[in-house]
């Protein structure tokens, strides 16, 4: 309102100062401006703050030589915040107990680095923040700061560069530790298992690439670790590994491309722990296809044993009968080189009761076979007490394949397409450990038409046998695969249509799997070989795919 009136007293006074032509023009451009000024809206604050912080001094300066202090203090021109600073923060040579950085969770215009460790003479010292220093708005980083310093008298300048891949995914991991261990007269390759390096880097979340600096001229041992605790130090159980195979001598140009893999666990077994009614867990952990248990004690008359595996879990169920009656005993466990002696007690609890399930789902793949499992180990299928009849209620004939460590038969039949089929179990078709025999089971399945599927022929060029050629999802899942000895055409047939990843195995070995690698035997895991495209198997289609694999 008052800027209303205003204007209207100065309409006034233009009327009355309308002879001077002069003074009415400068009115106007008056009422303009005033006008404009009006009719602004809510005032936006500006533009968005997309600078990063700047350092205006360090204290002592960064690239100090002959550094003989504690502390160390980084100034910026605003309010500054550490976020993310244990996964971002990477000291090398890595100090022991670590320096302290503060101040963490509140804004200062400085941060201040105190150091903890007695540090070595003669080395040069590297923080390297990472994205770690972000302004306290915007959070807008100062990306990569490194503050350098060195105890002697100039900064080591040499480099050790080079990329990370994964051997198997198709993705590399981020935040990937990558360190140099001196080769001096004390070094041997268990000291990734009991030491920091001498040198660290790590490629954080959105690079593959590293670069170790500020090392001085030397022979090395490049290693690459997926450390999830940050302890710098290789946990065979929870950390992948990758290394590059002999030293490296600096100074190098060369550019070092390592692969992380997970090594197999070395087989170890767990405490034995009764579950059931004559039936004992054995957990364990590595490779279980080889185990075995035996019960050292005197065995009753006529005393049978099986084991089996659990279908989710690191666990063998061993199987006895008749009852032991005895309050406790002891087994011994043997895999390859691997020998245990386990101590049992036995517990008074009920025995498993018989279930018996279909492990296939209700629509079965031409190439699928109906799966019968049960919570207690078969001894034996009556095959005459077995029905399968399709839609037109005609009898398949079928074969019986049995698992003995999964405890599953499979039922294998010519399947058509667009059919229905009916099984029928009749009471003592199938038979448990324990003499338990099933009552009338009935199940179903279909299958579909051929043209609900895709199917995908592959030619690989540039290539050496034998190999695993593998088609996978979208989350890693190996969905089907073959193997070859020697070069031929490759049809997956009757694929269920999705998106799929092609890749291959140089399976060196010809064990029909990929291996791992391992470090300390200084083996590299196979090479797997991605085709760079995703493959659409769509339904009633059949790509046709030449996969030039590269060297």
């Amino acid at each position: 309102m008052k800027i209303h009136r205003f204007i209207v007293n100065l309409l006034k006074l233009e009327a009355r100062m309308r002879k001077n032509v002069l003074h009415s023009l400068v009115l106007l451009i008056i009422i303009s401006l005033v006008i404009s000024c009006a009719n602004r809206g809510t005032p936006s604050g500006g533009p968005k703050d997309e600078i990063a912080p700047v350092i205006i001094k360090s204290s002592p300066e960064n690239l100090t030589t002959n550094f003989k202090g504690k502390e160390i203090n980084i100034y910026f021109d605003e309010y500054v915040k550490i976020k993310n600073l244990q996964k971002q923060l990477i000291i090398s040579p890595p100090m022991d107990p670590e320096p302290t950085v503060t101040p963490l969770g509140t804004a200062s215009k400085y941060i201040t680095i105190t150091i903890n460790d007695t540090l070595d003479d003669n080395t040069t010292y590297a923080f390297n923040f990472g994205q770690s220093i972000v302004d306290n708005n915007e959070e807008n980083p100062y990306d990569y700061y490194r503050y350098v310093f060195s105890t002697g008298d100039y900064i080591d300048s040499l480099s050790v560069k080079g990329q990370i891949l994964d051997a198997k995914d198709r993705s590399p991991e981020s935040f990937v530790s990558v360190m140099l261990y001196e080769k001096d007269s004390t070094y041997t390759d268990s000291v990734v298992f009991k030491q920091k390096p001498k040198y660290i880097t790590n490629t954080l979340d959105s690079i593959t690439t590293f670069s170790i600096d500020n090392i001085k001229p030397g022979s090395y041992k490049l290693v690459a670790l997926k450390d999830d605790n940050g302890n710098f130090t290789f946990q065979q159980d929870v950390d992948k590994i990758g290394f590059y195979e002999g030293f490296i001598t600096a100074p190098t140009d060369e550019n070092y491309v390592i692969k992380l893999f997970k090594e197999d666990v070395n087989f170890d077994v767990k405490r034995s722990r009764q579950v059931a009614g004559q039936k004992i867990a054995f957990g364990y952990e590595g490779d279980y296809k080889t185990m075995e248990i035996e019960l050292l004690a005197d065995k009753p008359e006529g005393f049978t044993t099986r084991v089996t595996k659990d279908p989710s879990a690191d666990t063998l169920y061993y199987w006895y009968k008749p009852k032991i009656e005895l309050d406790s005993t002891q087994f011994i466990v043997r895999n390859k080189t691997f020998i245990d002696t386990l101590k049992h007690r036995f517990r008074t609890i009920d025995k498993d009761s018989l279930t018996i399930k279909m492990l296939s789902s209700g629509t079965l793949g031409f190439s699928d076979d109906v799966k019968i499992t049960g919570s207690i180990p078969f001894v034996k299928l009556d095959k005459k007490q077995i029905k399968i009849i399709d839609q037109d209620s005609l009898d398949i004939p079928f074969e019986t394949v049995y698992n003995t460590l999964e405890n599953v038969y499979s039922l294998q039949f010519e399947k058509k397409e667009s059919q229905k089929y009916a099984i029928k179990m009749l009471p003592g078709a199938l038979e448990d450990f324990f003499g338990n025999v099933n009552d009338t089971l009935n199940y179903s399945a279909r299958t579909k038409l051929y043209s609900d599927y895709s199917n995908i022929r592959v030619t690989l060029r540039n290539m050496t046998f034998p190999a695993i050629i593998q088609l996978m999802n979208e989350k890693g899942d190996v969905k089907y695969e073959q193997f070859a000895k020697v070069d031929r055409l490759l049809d997956f047939r009757n694929l269920t249509p999705g998106n799929y990843y092609l890749r291959v195995v140089f399976d060196a070995n010809g064990n029909q799997k990929w291996d791992s690698g391992n470090y300390l035997e200084q083996l590299q895991a196979e090479r797997i070989s991605y085709y760079p495209e995703i493959i659409d198997a769509r339904a009633n289609w059949d790509p046709v795919i030449e996969f030039i694999v590269l060297e």
